[in-house]
């Protein structure tokens, strides 16, 4: 297992969720949710180099046969974003189906309701999601899903939406 802290995102349409690991790599807690648009990916930025995080994973959404849709295609995009604001530090996209459902049932079991709940529920999904993703490096030894690739094209706009 690689060492150092890594931050798990579940970007969505209007809130991402941030989770952070701890520097073995072995548990993932929620940070905070940050509002979607403008200046969103200079404040993870920031999240980033407060955290001193050697790594970004972001959630994929992916269909439940595994295909991607439209949603996974705006998460691309954004995620190339993201990693030309974040370089040097790589981001990687893993799987997320299911971690909202999965975030949404753990915090209705803790008695976490209604506002509450959709209050962290991003938080939440961004734990699952890191989560996951630290488990799948401990038991394979790689480093999971795919790496980022950033777009050279320096002009264009980083905290335009997706």
């Amino acid at each position: 297992m690689r060492h150092g802290v890594r931050l798990g995102l579940d970007p969505g349409d209007a809130r991402i969720g941030v989770a952070r690991s701890d520097p073995t790599g072995f548990l993932a807690t929620p940070v905070e949710t940050v509002r979607r648009g403008g200046g969103d990916l200079r404040r993870i930025g920031r999240i980033v180099a407060e955290h001193e995080a050697v790594e970004v994973v972001v959630g994929l959404p992916r269909s439940l046969s595994g295909g991607e849709g439209p949603a996974a295609a705006k998460t691309r995009l954004w995620a190339q974003r993201l990693a030309r604001v974040l370089a040097p530090v790589p981001v990687r996209l893993v799987d997320e189906r299911l971690t909202t459902v999965s975030a949404e049932a753990m915090l209705r079991d803790r008695g976490v309701k209604g506002q509450a709940r959709r209050a962290v529920v991003d938080q939440a999904a961004a734990v699952v999601i890191l989560q996951q993703a630290l488990d799948t490096e401990r038991a394979t030894g790689t480093p999971p899903g795919e790496l980022v690739h950033a777009p050279d094209t320096a002009h264009e706009e980083t905290d335009e939406r997706p």
